[in-house]
């Protein structure tokens, strides 16, 4: 067998068996066939642990000055047994892709969990403050090792239930939005004025990819896009991670819409984004999160219309309800009817679950697009 190195990280070289160009031959041979099924909610399967601030901390994180329960990522680190049981529920549920547990596993987002907000001091969040961030080495080290360790969890259960159910599974590096905007200034009185610099996002995602597919990612999934002006930094970094390490992964590319269809702080439609990131060719573009299925429809259909690459949907499992179980209004039954709607439609290369999608969910989902027809993909001749 040959190997092929990946990626050079941190004066560490990692290495993969398979070469990144034959994943996605691979997938696409897959979805031709049928649709593929992705996993369901991190961070809601999570609550269903019911870990307690003292527990996410463990005693690498025993001292922090701020709580850190809601920062699903750090379990990667401090609980590890707990995110490998969530990989493996999801796979055994019928995923045959699961997101790494590292959506906010940038310097940028991990600084609101380690560092003093300036505000609260009398100062401000601005480029300046964010320059301190991204050279932090304590930001940088931790963020590399959430990406890299997220990684190696989901690639243990991956190669493990692929081998014992003759069915490959995959590993999907996530790269979340961020927890600041590019698009917008958050002070009515300068509109132009930004925390955060476009080539400073550019670093912290460069590093975050870097780590992602040191880990052995098989693809990277760009999702819960809400600003596209961030999207297109994620999608800058990878493509100059790729030129710099002469590396190629397949990439997913999915936003988060309002009830009009739009990318949420950037207003962005599904035509216009997927007309401003088709140049990067990836696998598949979709729609996820903010809303549940039944409101995502239109949004999706739209989409479907006008792009000439795979559709992934993975929506909340409706609407936020704080007296269900799962914090979401619709069961897995309400999951199976829609999304098999949607198969039915042609709509679907790939499908899944955001928030209120717990491993009971996404089986459903599973068996709802069983042996059903993958959406035909058009050319561009068509």
């Amino acid at each position: 067998m040959r190997w092929y190195v990946l990626a050079k990280v941190y004066g560490e070289c990692f290495v993969c068996a398979m070469p990144p160009q034959d994943c996605r031959k691979e997938l696409e041979t897959t979805l031709k066939e049928r649709i593929m099924v992705l996993d369901g909610a991190m961070g809601t399967t999570i609550r269903t642990y019911g870990l307690s601030e003292e527990q996410a901390r463990g005693k690498r994180f025993a001292d922090s000055k701020k709580d850190i329960l809601n920062n699903g990522d750090i379990l990667t680190l401090t609980n590890p047994d707990v995110i490998g049981d969530i990989h493996k529920r999801f796979y055994e549920a019928g995923s045959d892709i699961v997101e790494t547990n590292n959506f906010s596993a940038t310097s940028i987002s991990q600084s609101e969990f380690f560092v003093d907000d300036p505000r609260e001091h009398g100062g401000k969040k601005d480029p300046e403050f964010f320059q301190s961030i991204i050279e932090d080495p304590f930001l940088v080290e931790l963020a590399h090792e959430i990406n890299f360790q997220s990684v190696r969890l989901a690639r243990h259960w991956a190669d493990n239930i692929g081998s014992d159910t003759g069915i490959k599974r995959y590993v999907a590096g996530a790269i979340g939005p961020l927890t600041v905007s590019l698009t917008n200034s958050p002070d009515p009185d300068d509109a132009g004025f930004r925390v955060i610099t476009f080539d400073q996002v550019l670093v912290a995602y460069k590093q975050q990819v870097r780590s992602l597919i040191a880990g052995g990612s098989d693809l990277l999934m760009v999702e819960t896009i809400f600003d596209s002006l961030n999207a297109k930094a994620a999608l800058v970094a990878i493509q100059d991670v790729f030129d710099e390490d002469h590396v190629n992964l397949p990439i997913i590319i999915s936003a988060a819409v309002g009830r009009g269809g739009e990318t949420m702080i950037s207003a962005q439609t599904s035509e216009a984004l997927w007309n401003s990131v088709a140049h990067v060719q990836p696998l598949a573009i979709g729609l996820n999160c903010s809303l549940g299925p039944d409101l995502m429809k239109p949004f999706l259909l739209e989409l479907s219309q006008c792009c000439t690459t795979n559709i992934s949907c993975y929506p909340n499992a409706g609407l936020p309800n704080p007296l269900s179980p799962t914090g979401f209004d619709m069961s897995p039954d309400d999951m199976h009817r829609w999304l098999g709607e949607f198969a039915q439609a042609g709509l679907l290369n790939f499908a899944g679950g955001c928030c209120g999608n717990t491993p009971e969910h996404v089986a459903a989902i599973a068996q709802a697009v069983r042996g059903i027809a993958p959406r035909i993909v058009p050319t561009l001749a068509s």
